[in-house]
């Protein structure tokens, strides 16, 4: 019998953290990390749908102001597209 192992949930390998309407994903100990907050959400049959989340693609430089860490950002209208949009900024930014 496999070992269940203790830790945070994944996507493609990184750590996705939910604290209550804003996720994080990505490494706290890498150079930057993705924060998606969902803003409004919509009833699909019996399940809360978020339909509006903004995403930011943020340093973690703690000598930055924090005004300052915030790299780049945008709003998009489903969960799926923020992930899909927070991911490529994050492979990309961590690849430089």
């Amino acid at each position: 019998m496999a070992k269940k192992e203790e830790g945070f949930l994944t996507y493609k390998g990184k750590p996705l953290v939910r604290s209550g309407n804003t996720l994080y994903y990505g490494n706290m100990s890498d150079s930057y990390v993705v924060m998606l907050s969902i803003s409004s959400s919509k009833k699909v049959d019996d399940l809360e749908v978020a339909d509006k989340v903004t995403v930011q693609l943020l340093s973690t430089d703690p000598d930055v102001r924090p005004k300052d860490r915030i790299i780049k950002k945008s709003e998009k209208k489903s969960l799926y597209e923020a992930m899909d949009i927070g991911t490529i900024w994050l492979e990309r930014a961590l690849a430089q």
